[in-house]
């Protein structure tokens, strides 16, 4: 799942570092949303990066539950180095360029004044085995829109209904995989939306990290 909507979502500021901006109203309605979605849903285990938007977007569905969630160094956002804090038209496109360069197989490119796509490949895939090993039958792993875009997309077999990575991923969207790290993993299903209904989204939001396609042209960049 994806965390629900931060002050950087509304301001289109590329947010990356910790701890990060708190959720907004909205985003704080998305998550308790969120929980009831997933109400029947079963669940042994929820992951949370180090930034406090997955804490806040996890605690519903913690308080639900009866579960504690870890923090699991590893799942969080791809790092956007020099520009950390942005919104110029430069920096989002920078940023966005990079992640379609990882998307389109060069996973050398370097953000820059951050980490490359393989590097960030490494510590998510390294969150994800961590995830594996402790034997869960499910897990709920709250992380952020770039790096689930770009990890669930490189490491997901080929599915007919899965979305184009360009596809925008809205807060508290939720992606169902099964598998291991081992065997691969395989699509359940694909909700790009807020999971706890669309009303729930804010249309007027820059959102770099939430879409990929920042021209509205269907192309990434």
């Amino acid at each position: 799942m994806r965390h629900g909507q931060t002050h950087a979502n509304v301001a289109g500021e590329l947010d990356t570092a910790h701890p990060g901006l708190d959720l907004t109203d909205l985003g704080r309605a998305q998550a308790a949303a969120a929980a009831r979605a997933i109400a029947a849903e079963p669940l042994d285990a929820i992951y949370v990066s180090s930034r406090v938007r997955t804490h806040q977007t996890a605690a519903p569905v913690a308080e639900d539950r009866g579960i504690e969630p870890t923090q699991l160094d590893g799942l969080e956002e791809v790092s956007a180095g020099d520009y950390e804090m942005r919104g110029d038209h430069d920096a989002v496109s920078g940023y966005i360029g990079t992640v379609a360069t990882w998307l389109e197989g060069d996973l050398a490119h370097r953000m820059p004044g951050g980490e490359t796509g393989e590097e960030f490949l490494a510590r998510y895939d390294a969150a994800v085995r961590t995830i594996v090993e402790a034997g869960h039958d499910a897990a709920l792993v709250v992380s952020h829109g770039a790096a689930l875009r770009t990890w669930v997309s490189t490491r997901m077999a080929p599915h007919p209904d899965a979305p184009p990575a360009t596809q925008p991923l809205h807060n508290t969207a939720l992606i169902v995989l099964e598998g291991d790290t081992d065997a691969g993993w395989r699509m359940v299903s694909w909700q790009g939306h807020p999971v706890g209904g669309e009303l729930l989204e804010d249309p007027t939001a820059e959102d770099p990290t939430g879409d990929l396609d920042a021209d509205g042209d269907g192309e990434v960049g």
